[in-house]
This record gives C-alpha cells, structure tokens and sequence, in this order.
C-alpha cells in the first residue's frame, strides 16, 4: 500500500529545498533582467536557497516576471503560467511588472504582471537589487512550511528572545564600577 501522506510530504519539501524558476521578460528594459540573472551568479548566490534556473514552463515553480506586459507578450505569459505545474508561484521584479511603470498608459500596454496573472511577490525597484529578489525568494519559500515548522521556528525565536533578555536584564545589573573596570580592561588589552 503507497503512503499518499508520505509522497505529499517528498513532494512539498522538494519544492521548499529545490524551487526550479523560469524567467519571462513581459517588455522590460533589460535592467530587472540584468539583476535577475547576477542574483544567480556566484556573488549573490541564490542556488544556496535550491534555486535553479530552468527553461522549460513545465518543470518550474516559481515564475519569475520583468517588465510592463504588452499586447504581444500577454498571450505568452499565460500560456507560460498555464503550463507551469501547482503548486506554481509568480513573482513582480521591478517597478514595471508590479504596477506597469512608466509605460502604464501607453497604448501598447496592459499594465502589471497582476494584470494577467495572478502575482505572489512584488518587488519594487528600477531595477530591483539582487538583495531584494534573494530576499523576497527566501519570504516566498518560508510561507511554505508546515504549521509544525513554523511552530517550531516561533519556539527557537522565543527561546533566543529570552536568553537576550537575560543578558540585556544581566548588563543592566552590573554596577557603574564593574563597567568602568571591564572598559578599563578592555582598553588596556588593546595598548599591548
């Protein structure tokens, strides 16, 4: 008998340690496209967080979009988005995907990524930082956890609250003298 529970679980830490994405330029200026692609490079590194960049609508997870949508670009962004298997995520880079930019109103635009499909994560910016997309990748793959998981996360922060509380309330305890001894110490360690 197949453990269906079992399978669903491989399936969804696969997808939280190994997110695929595909890249779609909906009309940008090759700016957003340009940090995009060095958020993949050594320097920044998104592969640390599993990510790998893929061609293919099919195997992805996680669509990556730049730039305002067109009319010519509009019917491929959906049939991308409808190719792509769910659990499927969509994130805005730039300022152009997220609201159209300053080419919202022009005749030849529809608007947003939003405007066609349905967005997870905007990221503002022309062009939006590496950092930014790293950390809006990172948000998106920790709203994948299980609620025991993020149970289990609340517990570790409130456990590391409570020993800085404790060595904050311990500072706060020692007297002006024993300060002035420990800075006293300290200065004198740095002269040798």
């Amino acid at each position: 008998m197949i453990d269906l529970d079992l399978i669903q679980k491989a399936i969804d830490w696969g997808t939280k340690k190994s997110p695929w994405i595909i890249h779609f330029n909906a009309g940008a200026c090759n700016g957003c496209d340009i940090e995009t692609v060095d958020s993949l490079t050594p320097r920044f590194d998104l592969e640390r967080l599993g990510v790998i960049k893929q061609g293919s609508p099919r195997h992805a997870d996680i669509l990556v979009c730049t730039g305002a949508v067109t009319l010519q670009t509009r019917e491929r962004l959906i049939q991308i988005y409808e190719q792509m298997a769910e659990p499927k995520f969509v994130i805005a880079i730039g300022t152009c995907a997220c609201t159209g930019g300053i080419f919202d109103g022009c005749y030849c635009v529809t608007g947003g990524i939003d405007s066609v499909v349905p967005v997870d994560v905007y990221i503002p910016g022309c062009a939006a930082r590496p950092e930014a997309i790293i950390r809006a990748v990172s948000k998106l793959l920790d709203t994948l956890d299980t609620p025991e998981q993020k149970e289990k996360k609340a517990g570790k922060a409130k456990k590391r609250e409570k020993i800085e509380d404790a060595v904050k309330a311990q500072d706060m305890n020692i007297s002006e003298e024993e300060k002035e001894a420990r800075n006293g110490q300290e200065d004198s360690g740095d002269e040798s």
